[in-house]
């Protein structure tokens, strides 16, 4: 699974891109995001506050209950405003 860092969030965590393999139970957006919190503390801090940050599933936006698997592409942003 490879996993799009962007704006704060890639600072925070320290990497725009890393690939990673998550545990069999990891299976929704919302799993995945718990299960990266605990990679490091960078990752922690990025998704401790879960309202400001949007995750996008094969380039499409994505809920919380949306499943995720293996060779799946995430990206997670803050939100995005338009002009």
């Amino acid at each position: 699974m490879k996993i799009l860092w962007f704006a704060w969030l890639r600072t925070r965590v320290g990497t725009a891109a890393e690939e990673v393999t998550p545990p069999a139970d990891v299976d929704t957006v919302a799993t995945l995001l718990d299960w990266l919190a605990t990679r490091s503390p960078g990752h922690a801090e990025a998704l401790a506050q879960r309202t400001v940050v949007r995750v996008a599933v094969n380039q499409a936006y994505a809920k919380p209950d949306q499943p995720v698997r293996s060779g799946d592409e995430i990206a997670i942003f803050p939100p995005v405003t338009g002009g």
